[in-house]
C-alpha cells in the first residue's frame, strides 16, 4: 500500500502523547509510467473497499522498508546524486539507505501487483531472501536500480497514529520483466489495477498527497527526469504543508 503522507487517520487508538512521539518510518513508493501513447499513463491500484484504512482509494504501490530488502542482490545502482538526495535531511542515515529504499519500492510493487520490476539479462540471483524476493529468482529476474527515477519525498504530519517518510520513485513500464497472476482481486489489498492518463488519475478518489505527487511527476517527465533536478520535499511546518526543494 502506498504509505499515507497526507495525515489521514489510521485505525487504532493512541494517547495524544504517544501519537506526538511517533517517528516517521522509512518507506518507498513506485510509480510505473507507460508512454507508448500520446498521453502518458500511470499504474494505479484501488484498495479493497473492505479495508479499514483508506478503503476504496486509488494509490501507487508502496510500503515501509523490511529487513529482507537489505539482503537482496541487485543489478545496477542509483546515481550518486540520487543517493545523496536520499540521505539529505536524514538524521544518522543507515548505510545503503538509498539502495534499501529502492528495493522496498520494487518489492512492495510485486507484493501488491504481481509485477516484477527488474531484468532477466543476467539471470536469477544466486541467493534471494524468502518471500517476495524468492519469486524474483523464480522468474529469473533481478531488481534493476538503474531503472528508477527519484521523484519526490513526503512525511506524514505529526500527531498521526501512523507516520511515514516516503520516497517516491518512478520507472517505465518497460522495466517490468515478468508478471505473476493472481495477486490482485477480491480479497486482496488491491482489487483492481488501471493504467490511466494523469488527467484521469486526478479524477479518481485519491489520498491528498497523491495529487501533489502527480503534479511533481508530470513536471519531471516533461523535463525528461533531468539528472540534476532538485528533489521536492513535502512536509508540515507550523500546521501548514510546505514544499521545499532539496
Amino acid at each position: 500500500m502506498e504509505p499515507s503522507t497526507d495525515g489521514s487517520p489510521a485505525p487504532g487508538s493512541a494517547t495524544p502523547e504517544r501519537v506526538r512521539a511517533l517517528r516517521p518510518r522509512d518507506a518507498a513508493t513506485l510509480i510505473l509510467v507507460e508512454r507508448s501513447r500520446r498521453a502518458p499513463r500511470v499504474l494505479m491500484g484501488r484498495r479493497n473497499p473492505n479495508l479499514v484504512f483508506m478503503p476504496g482509494k486509488f494509490v501507487f504501490p508502496g510500503g515501509r522498508i523490511e529487513a529482507v530488502d537489505r539482503r537482496m542482490p541487485v543489478t545496477g545502482a542509483l546515481s550518486e546524486r540520487t543517493e545523496a538526495l536520499l540521505r539529505t535531511r536524514v538524521t544518522r542515515p543507515a548505510q545503503g539507505l538509498g539502495r534499501t529504499l529502492a528495493l522496498a519500492a520494487i518489492r512492495e510493487t510485486f507484493e501488491e501487483t504481481g509485477l516484477v520490476v527488474g531484468t532477466r539479462e543476467y539471470g536469477p540471483p544466486e541467493t534471494a531472501p524468502a518471500g517476495a524476493w524468492r519469486s524474483f529468482a523464480d522468474h529469473g529476474a533481478m531488481p534493476d536500480l538503474e531503472a528508477l527515477h527519484l521523484v519526490a519525498r513526503a512525511i506524514t504530519p505529526p500527531g498521526r497514529v501512523r507516520r511515514y517518510d516516503t520516497r517516491f520513485f518512478a520507472a517505465e513500464r518497460g522495466a517490468v520483466a515478468a508478471e505473476q497472476p493472481g495477486i490482485v482481486g477480491e480479497g486482496a489489498e488491491l482489487v483492481e489495477l488501471a493504467w490511466v492518463r494523469l488527467d484521469e488519475a486526478r479524477r479518481l478518489d485519491l489520498p491528498g498527497i497523491t495529487r501533489l505527487i502527480l503534479d511533481e511527476l508530470e513536471e519531471q517527465m516533461a523535463g525528461g527526469f533531468a539528472p540534476f533536478r532538485p528533489l521536492p520535499f513535502h512536509i508540515m511546518r507550523h500546521g501548514r504543508r510546505e514544499r521545499v526543494l532539496l
